[in-house]
């Protein structure tokens, strides 16, 4: 395997404990700043290489919510690094219980293409902070992102204990082949199942950040200039590559007709008259999407948009109307920026027609009415819900991001990703005398031991009482 000596010198470093003392974390986590700094006007030209992304969205989603996790990181590290006193029974008053946060080992971050930069450096930061030692895949699709990260971060990390491996399918195949201690990865989840499998060989844990159908109800109670402009932002930010962005509206025929020249307004003011000539919407990443994306054009009717450019990969931010559920662009996951709009009777139906389908990695409900998007909460799933607006939610490190079932599963940022990467060791220290207090535990057994046993060690329902 090409690959097995490389994951061999970072087990040795993983056991020689090189990645354990917090100032070696942090001074890592300090080099992940730096190349945020010194390299940005790399990431910018790079990402607008790969897919005309405008350098106002690449800096927002590359590089500042990327300095937000990092900085978040460095702030707390120390306590979140810190043995977790828990509670104890009478019998271990005297003696020592805690969780202890350990590194896994050697892990591997797979990244996609759509967000190049963000989606491997956050779980990195948190690799990182929990002291791992970290092989990270970036995606060939993003080819000058990738080449920008293979050149330069070894400039910034410990090799001995960091490494990038690039190339396609067939080398992340053999990659995979080799034995990780944890496997993060973000992707679609037919590539997901794959990527289980192969960690299943190993019993190795993963995380998995997948896609899906995120559905977005409109209820007849909103401001609806506002809600236009919020699902307009999120559905085309950066040309709608984006796993959290709503992928479908579902709304009533009249907000459907209310919502029309609400939205083509907003595309308007956003990328003007003609959004190919605007500076601020971006392109799709390859032929293979581009194509892909337009194809799902002949679902429902073009209301707004529906321009394409094949040289310039250019997809017009386009208004899809009068969708049915057996039209193609309800079949797959866009990943572009057309916008299905699927009319339902009122909310229940709204709500069946999400339940009925994967969960999504989001939910996405707009009404005036706080009741209506509690109800939508309250009886839908996914991994995670956002209220009267888009992506928005993701921008909180304080919030876990992750998916269910069809979406993925694990979570991170923030703390969460620094709990993703460890290893949550339940200790106990017990004192070597008071060997009395044993005494009930050990044979031969008689009632009266199992009396003090139970006494000592029963767990009681709070609020309860007992008849003696």
């Amino acid at each position: 395997n090409p690959y097995a000596g490389l994951v061999s010198h970072l087990r040795a470093s993983w056991l020689s404990g090189k990645t354990r003392p917090m100032e070696y974390r942090l001074a890592q986590l300090e080099a992940l700043g730096h190349f945020l700094d010194e390299k940005k006007q790399e990431i910018l030209e790079a990402t607008d290489l790969d897919m005309g992304k405008p350098s106002f969205e690449a800096f927002f989603s590359e590089i500042l919510l990327c300095k937000n996790e990092l900085n978040v990181t460095l702030n707390n590290l120390y306590h979140w690094m810190k043995d977790e006193n828990v509670d104890k029974n009478l019998v271990m008053q005297l003696d020592s219980a805690f969780i202890r946060k350990e590194p896994y080992g050697v892990v591997l971050i797979i990244a996609p293409w759509n967000y190049p930069i963000h989606l491997f450096l956050v779980p990195l930061i948190g690799a990182i902070a929990a002291g791992n030692c970290v092989i990270i895949k970036p995606s060939e699709i993003s080819k000058n992102t990738e080449r920008l990260v293979a050149e330069t971060l070894s400039c910034y990390l410990d090799n001995d204990c960091f490494a990038v491996v690039t190339g396609s399918v067939p080398e992340t195949t053999r990659l995979l082949e080799n034995k990780f201690d944890y496997i993060f990865f973000t992707g679609t989840p037919p590539v997901g199942r794959i990527v289980m499998t192969a960690a299943a060989k190993h019993l190795t844990p993963v995380t998995l950040e997948l896609g899906g159908k995120n559905p977005c109800y409109v209820s007849d109670t909103c401001d609806v200039t506002n809600v236009a402009r919020r699902v307009a932002w999120g559905r085309f930010f950066n040309a709608g590559q984006t796993c959290i962005a709503p992928d479908y509206v579902l709304c009533t025929v009249e907000m459907q007709e209310k919502l029309m020249p609400a939205l083509r307004e907003a595309i308007t003011e956003f990328f003007g008259p003609n959004p190919q000539e605007s500076p601020d919407f971006g392109r799709i990443v390859g032929d293979k999407q581009f194509r892909r994306i337009r194809e799902l054009l002949g679902s429902g009717r073009v209301a707004i948009g529906g321009q394409t450019d094949e040289a310039e990969r250019y997809i017009a931010p386009t208004v899809l109307a009068d969708v049915l559920p057996s039209d193609p662009a309800m079949q797959e996951e866009i990943f572009g920026p057309l916008l299905p709009i699927v009319v339902v009777a009122n909310m229940d139906e709204a709500i069946d027609f999400i339940n009925a389908r994967p969960r999504p990695l989001a939910v996405y409900a707009f009404s005036s009415d706080t009741k209506v998007v509690n109800e939508v909460l309250e009886r839908t799933s996914s991994g995670g819900f956002c209220g009267n607006d888009t992506l928005m939610h993701v921008t909180l490190t304080s919030l876990p991001f992750g998916g269910i079932g069809n979406s993925g599963l694990g979570k991170y940022h923030g703390k969460f990703t620094f709990d993703t990467f460890s290893h949550h060791r339940g200790c106990l220290h017990r004192n070597m005398g008071l060997e009395a207090l044993n005494g009930p535990r050990y044979p031969p057994y008689t009632q009266q031991k199992l009396g003090l046993l139970t006494t000592t060690f029963e767990v009681k329902r709070r609020g309860t009482c007992t008849l003696l």
